[in-house]
């Protein structure tokens, strides 16, 4: 499976979170399956790479053409696509993903999660959403969805398109088995 990781690019994150990440794709290289994410060295995206290499998995970084100067891209990546702005970046990653695994990390992860979790809910994408909830990274987020659903701003079966675990095992597990049926969305009432 070619698998997205959405993740944090700051160089100011506590190590536990770069720790799991990097051995989260560790254990999907090591399954077979490969990375496709945003192309920088740094943060959590730097750490996916990371694990990818150690482990020989095939790495895929999509990357805006004005990274290309500012020295944030992870250079032992297998293939290159240079998109030219944000958009088609991630344009590119939704239609050419199996799955999409969201790591702790800012406003561009929040965006970009909830990116693929609108397109699911439309029945736009169907594939696996995981979010890899390191220290309880996202407990917050999920409350506040819970609470939108409760309040009748987020539909009642939102909090089902996607999984959420702190688990590596089960991470890979969600990824590799997910089976939400996208005909059971209902887009209006």
């Amino acid at each position: 499976m070619m698998v997205c990781i959405f993740g944090a690019s700051g160089t100011e994150i506590d190590k536990s979170y770069i720790e799991q990440t990097e051995l989260l794709a560790e254990t999907l290289a090591s399954r077979g399956h490969s990375l496709m994410f945003g192309g920088g060295k740094n943060g959590l995206m730097g750490a996916a790479a990371r694990g990818f290499t150690k482990c020989n998995g095939h790495i895929t970084g999509v990357i805006p053409t004005f990274f290309k100067e500012a020295g944030v891209v992870y250079d032992k990546c297998d293939e290159y696509v240079w998109t030219e702005n944000m958009r088609d970046r991630k344009k590119y990653m939704e239609d050419n993903s199996d799955a999409f695994i969201i790591t702790p990390g800012g406003t561009g992860t929040y965006e970009e999660f909830f990116e693929v979790l609108t397109l699911k809910q439309l029945a736009r994408l169907s594939k696996p959403i995981v979010i890899f909830n390191t220290n309880g990274y996202y407990d917050k987020l999920i409350a506040l969805i819970k609470e939108n659903v409760k309040d009748g701003f987020v539909r009642e079966q939102t909090p089902e398109l996607f999984k959420v675990t702190d688990s590596i095992e089960e991470t890979v597990h969600l990824v590799e088995n997910d089976s939400y049926d996208i005909n059971k969305i209902k887009f209006y009432g």
